[in-house]
């Protein structure tokens, strides 16, 4: 995501306060995979999720987020997408189109939403059967089978304030339900796993955030190779 920004602001110095905050699931798709699928699916065009290393971004067609995925899948002028680096994100979103969504890697995940499961969620629902049920699009298909609303971050997040349900489980990472809660004081928010917490996103302190601004340490710098390549497409 740092990366991205830099690539869409080349102007501008772009700061990570932790440079060990990188993300397992981006990592799951290097740019020579990307390249390796082209050669495999030469007709094919390529959707990257936002959560995508710069040099895979440099080898697609398009960039989307979890929250138009679907919608930019639906742009492209083939009959079959490759998609990455979630799987489970790619499943969902060939819900809402007539194409052929190929997840790559095959097996990408985000780990956090991977904490998830069928079973854990049905008992939830049983101990609380007036709760409303949101999962992520990063969970299994079998946990967005489970849940009553299925959408990104920010999608749950205004479900959470329209929805008349006064009680709310949440398969995703913890973050999101402190957020809501300063929304909707008069809703109990229940996560559906209370370890679901993302430790490379917690590196980010206000101690480091205020250390990089005022020593303007750990620039982001993307290649120039590979910031031509995917300015094109972010």
């Amino acid at each position: 995501m740092a990366e991205t920004a830099a690539i869409l602001n080349p102007d501008k110095k772009v700061l990570i306060p932790d440079r060990n905050a990188l993300c397992p699931m981006a990592a799951m798709l290097p740019a020579e995979l990307v390249t390796l699928y082209r050669k495999k699916y030469p007709d094919a065009k390529i959707v990257l999720y936002i959560n995508s290393l710069a040099e895979a971004k440099a080898y697609c067609d398009a960039v989307c987020t979890s929250a138009n995925s679907a919608e930019i899948i639906n742009r492209m002028d083939s009959e079959t997408v490759l998609f990455g680096p979630d799987s489970n994100l790619a499943h969902y979103a060939e819900k809402f189109t007539e194409k052929q969504v190929i997840p790559i890697p095959s097996n990408g995940f985000c780990p956090v939403h991977k904490l998830f499961n069928e079973e854990d969620l049905l008992k939830l629902r049983k101990a609380h059967p007036d709760a409303e049920i949101m999962a992520h699009p990063e969970c299994s298909p079998e946990v967005c089978e489970v849940a009553d609303f299925v959408g990104s971050t920010s999608k749950m997040y205004r479900e959470a304030l329209v929805s008349e349900a006064k009680k709310f489980i949440a398969a995703t990472e913890v973050g999101l339900l402190h957020r809501i809660k300063k929304e909707r004081k008069d809703a109990v928010f229940i996560p559906a796993y209370e370890e679901a917490i993302c430790v490379n996103m917690k590196l980010h302190t206000l101690e480091k955030i205020h250390l990089s601004l005022k020593h303007e340490r750990y620039q982001v710098n993307v290649p120039s190779k590979i910031m031509d390549k995917a300015k094109k497409i972010c």
